[in-house]
C-alpha cells in the first residue's frame, strides 16, 4: 500500500501543479513505473476541478458558467500543460516540413496560429461538452470529468510505450520509457473508472479515445518518428475531448 501511495503521489506531482508532499529524489526514479497510477491521478484531479462548477450551479449560476469554472479549475490544478503540449504539437507538426524542423518548432515557447486554434478549439469544445453533461445532473458531470480525466492520461501511458522518444532530451525522455505492465496497469485501471459511469457511455468513450490516441500517435510517429512530452499533451487533450463528447452524447 505504502508502494502505491508513493505511486500516485509521484503522478500527481508529474501532471498537475497541487503541492504534493513527495521526495523527488526517490519518486523521480519511478515516474515511468508509477505510470499505472495516471488515470488514478486524472480523477482525483477532476473530482477537485468538478466541486467548483457543482457549487456554482446548486447556487442558481447559469450552467454554462459554473461548467467553465470547471474548466478553468482543472487547467489551472494542471498548469495548463497538456494544453501547452497541444499548441506546441499543433504547430510543429502543421508548420514544419521536415521532423528536424517539427521538432525545433515544438522546442520553440512562442505560439502560432496553428497551436492558437488548436486551443480555441479544444477548449470550445470542452466547455460545450462540460456544459451540456452539467445539465444532465451533478452525478452524470462528475463522473464524466473523472472518466475523461482517467481515460485520457492511460492513453498517455500507452502512447509513451509505444512509440520511441524523438528526442534525447525534454519531459518525455526524461520521465523514461513506460514499462507495458504499467501501461497496461493504466489502461485496465482506466477502463475501470470508465465503466463507472455505465456501461454503454464508458465503452462508447474507451472505443473514440482508443481510435484518437492511435490517430494522433500515427501522425507523431509519421512526422516526427515518435513521442514527446508535447505529444503526450496532444494526445491527453485530444482523448479527454473525444472522451467528453462521447459521454455528452451516450449520457445525456
Amino acid at each position: 500500500m505504502r508502494a502505491l501511495f508513493t505511486d500516485l503521489l509521484a503522478s500527481l506531482s508529474l501532471l498537475s501543479r497541487l503541492p504534493v508532499p513527495v521526495d523527488h529524489a526517490q519518486t523521480g526514479t519511478r515516474s515511468a513505473r508509477a505510470a499505472w497510477a495516471w488515470p488514478m491521478a486524472g480523477a482525483v484531479l477532476a473530482t477537485l476541478a468538478a466541486l467548483p462548477g457543482l457549487a456554482l450551479a446548486s447556487l442558481g449560476v447559469a450552467t454554462p458558467l459554473a461548467a467553465g469554472m470547471s474548466l478553468a479549475t482543472l487547467i489551472m490544478i494542471t498548469g495548463a500543460m497538456h494544453e501547452d503540449g497541444l499548441a506546441d504539437t499543433a504547430d510543429g507538426l502543421w508548420g514544419g516540413w521536415d521532423p528536424a524542423r517539427r521538432l525545433e518548432i515544438m522546442k520553440d515557447s512562442r505560439v502560432g496560429v496553428y497551436g492558437v486554434l488548436a486551443l480555441v478549439l479544444a477548449t470550445g469544445l470542452r466547455w460545450t461538452a462540460l456544459t451540456i453533461l452539467l445539465s444532465g445532473g451533478a452525478v452524470t458531470f462528475i463522473t464524466s470529468m473523472v472518466a475523461a480525466a482517467a481515460v485520457s492520461r492511460a492513453a498517455m501511458a500507452g502512447v509513451m510505450n509505444a512509440l520511441p522518444h524523438a528526442r534525447p532530451d525534454g519531459l518525455s525522455a526524461h520521465v523514461g520509457t513506460v514499462p507495458v505492465s504499467a501501461a497496461r496497469g493504466a489502461l485496465l485501471l482506466a477502463g475501470f473508472i470508465a465503466l463507472c459511469t455505465g456501461l454503454p457511455a464508458g465503452l462508447a468513450a474507451a472505443l473514440a479515445v482508443l481510435l484518437v490516441s492511435l490517430g494522433v500517435a500515427r501522425i507523431a510517429k509519421a512526422k516526427i518518428g515518435g513521442q514527446t512530452g508535447d505529444i503526450l499533451g496532444a494526445v491527453q487533450q485530444s482523448a479527454e475531448i473525444t472522451a467528453l463528447i462521447a459521454l455528452a452524447t451516450v449520457l445525456t
